[in-house]
């Protein structure tokens, strides 16, 4: 396993983090165990996981991911062997039965309170804010619009100023922010210069063949300010595995069993995942190792997150870990990027 540094830190993590928000939805606990096992004896100590998840977010399922890795950290006694990662929910309809008030102090502190409990640990190694709760572009929205009557701030500096105080108590080792914009993190940035507070350290934001709309103002602020990618959806919701293709719709796919995500599934996605499957069968490879070794190539990209709902995707997953993709396929990548440019946001 490759393993770079937290950015601003002096925390290493693997090039390939295991991604579980399947886990209580596809995947039960024995299953989340499994691979959060297998994870561990390859190299990963890298978990990603939300109070939201498991996916799709319904009251039934609320916490679910976190109370398996609970369970299993609680079992196999691996806390200190793990750099663990969760997320406070934003607001929005499909989340009204978590809560309704957004980031306040109070929201804050319950959030944080019931993964520590969930998670049977009293700290957290990257604590993140799921997505803004300004009204901006993020999940599939592909431009700015503003709204004049929709919420334009976050409250940056209460937020800041919360979440410095569970850092202080312990509870939170580091700060981080995903489905940001380049305004949203560069405000955050400033306000923790301005008061003294601590910074965003990464970013989780989808990238990936598909969508490469990170390479925009956005990598620019990863490479200048140091804030690492955590890129989340490198395969495309499965797509980019080839899975799909020509049609086909696996039993236990996310988009056969989830059509609504459907992000990935227009017809210009289906066209470029074409031109990528033959590009990698020249070179010998599948499309998953092109898929994923490209991201993880990229400077900005401090770990790749990956999820599967079975161990045969896992172990295809971290394998990937050993491809590295030559220059001349790298301009191919771009060629077929410019004849389609991100056919998804």
């Amino acid at each position: 396993m490759k393993f770079n540094k937290l950015p601003n830190t002096d925390i290493e993590v693997s090039d390939i983090c295991l991604g579980t928000m399947t886990f209580g939805e596809q995947n039960n606990e024995f299953e989340g165990h499994q691979q959060l096992d297998y994870a561990l004896e390859q190299g990963v100590n890298f978990i990603d996981t939300a109070e939201l998840y498991s996916v799709p977010s319904r009251a039934a399922t609320y916490g679910s991911t976190e109370t398996i890795i609970g369970t299993w950290l609680h079992k196999t006694g691996n806390r200190n062997k793990v750099v663990l990662a969760s997320k406070i929910a934003g607001p929005g309809d499909y989340t009204a039965h978590i809560r309704t008030t957004g980031y306040s102090k109070k929201a804050l502190r319950e959030a944080l309170g019931r993964s520590l409990k969930r998670l049977q640990t009293s700290y957290l190694d990257l604590y993140q804010l799921h997505w803004p709760t300004r009204t901006t572009n993020y999940f599939g929205v592909r431009n700015y619009s503003r709204v004049e009557d929709a919420q334009q701030e976050d409250g940056f500096l209460n937020i800041l100023e919360t979440l410095n105080d569970f850092v202080k108590e312990g509870k939170i080792r580091h700060l981080g922010i995903s489905n940001e914009t380049a305004w949203g993190a560069m405000k955050f940035l400033s306000e923790a210069e301005k008061h003294n507070l601590p910074r965003m350290k990464t970013i989780q934001n989808p990238y990936s063949l598909l969508n490469r709309t990170f390479e925009g103002a956005l990598a620019e602020v990863s490479m200048q300010e140091n804030i690492g990618l955590l890129a989340y959806s490198p395969l495309a919701f499965g797509v980019l595995s080839g899975k799909y293709r020509n049609g086909k719709t696996p039993g236990k796919g996310r988009v056969t069993l989830f059509p609504r995500f459907d992000r990935y599934s227009n017809q210009q996605c289906s066209s470029a995942v074409e031109l990528y499957h033959n590009l990698a069968l020249e070179n010998g490879l599948t499309l998953t190792q092109l898929s994923l070794a490209f991201v993880r190539q990229q400077p900005w990209v401090t770990s790749c997150i990956i999820g599967a709902t079975t161990m045969a995707q896992l172990k295809e997953n971290i394998e990937t870990i050993h491809t590295t993709l030559s220059p001349e396929i790298l301009a191919r990548i771009d060629q077929i990027n410019e004849l389609i440019p991100n056919p998804a946001p």
